[in-house]
């Protein structure tokens, strides 16, 4: 928080800068905003085709209709949303205020009920640890945010009942760790193998969100939370530490580009898991 100012007297100070999270809520909601329209705007769409906003998740969902299901890191909704839409109980965990803000203003558009807890993951609260869900899923772009995944595994342990399904989609390692890739047209497209898959090492990179940020009007970048630190996993590291968690693996199917028949052909872009607790 933003301490007052010493030197100045009483009242003079209430245009006090913005905190860090602040921005990080600003920032994150016009981003949601500008990429998908207002919650009610995105709700109109989202209703129409509510399957088609879960594929190829669905796939591995099966009937959700009357589950319990929690979604891990679940940001903005969407996936949420179009669960509650086809009749699921929907939970989603996520640390940001602004994400929270924009699925809920979404479900109530959409006229869905969201149970929306805004915690860190690994610290969610023990009622909810209950294994009380059918299933529990996290998707594209989750488990690089973790630098250890055996707590990420013993949370989807612990919240699973039994028979319960863990689904786990997100970018294939070989793309992320190994390949550098140029050009933005099937035609034009070429690939290098430029990085070290085993490499351990934490990035530097600008949050997901960022590329859907309006500009920010001059503020200094420093003002701007929008860093985040990446630990790559191998696929191996992945499957392994699912099992550890005590979780059975069920199914682990390695992907192409979904979105094209050409465009990166040969190269597994994403993998989804799918495991189950007994």
């Amino acid at each position: 928080m933003n301490e007052p100012n010493q030197n100045e007297p009483d009242g003079l100070n209430k245009e006090a800068a913005p905190t860090s999270e602040e921005l990080w809520n600003e920032d994150t909601y016009a981003a949601w905003t500008s990429r998908f329209g207002t919650p009610a705007e995105a709700a109109e769409k989202l209703s129409k085709d509510p399957a088609g906003k879960l594929y190829p998740l669905n796939t591995y969902l099966g009937e959700v209709k009357g589950r319990r299901i929690m979604n891990l890191m679940g940001s903005n909704g969407m996936k949420a949303v179009a669960l509650g839409l086809l009749g699921a109980e929907v939970t989603v965990a996520d640390f940001s205020e602004a994400n929270a803000r924009y699925a809920g203003e979404l479900a109530q558009a959409a006229g869905v009920q969201l149970d929306y807890i805004v915690s860190d993951v690994l610290e969610l609260p023990e009622a909810h640890l209950n294994g009380s869900y059918d299933t529990v899923f996290a998707e594209m772009g989750i488990v690089h945010y973790f630098t250890d995944l055996a707590p990420f595994m013993a949370t989807a342990y612990r919240l699973l009942a039994q028979g319960g399904t863990f689904v786990l989609r997100d970018f294939h390692p070989v793309t992320t760790k190994l390949i550098s890739s140029k050009g933005s047209t099937a035609k034009v497209r070429k690939h290098k193998v430029s990085g070290d898959y085993f490499d351990t090492a934490l990035e530097e990179k600008q949050v997901s969100y960022s590329k859907y940020m309006p500009s920010s009007g001059g503020a200094p970048e420093a003002d701007k939370p929008n860093v985040v630190y990446w630990r790559r996993w191998t696929l191996g590291e992945l499957v392994t530490a699912a099992a550890a968690s005590g979780l059975i693996i069920r199914e682990l199917v390695e992907e192409p580009n979904l979105s094209s028949d050409v465009y990166d052909k040969g190269i597994p872009k994403t993998f989804t898991l799918v495991a189950v607790k007994r």
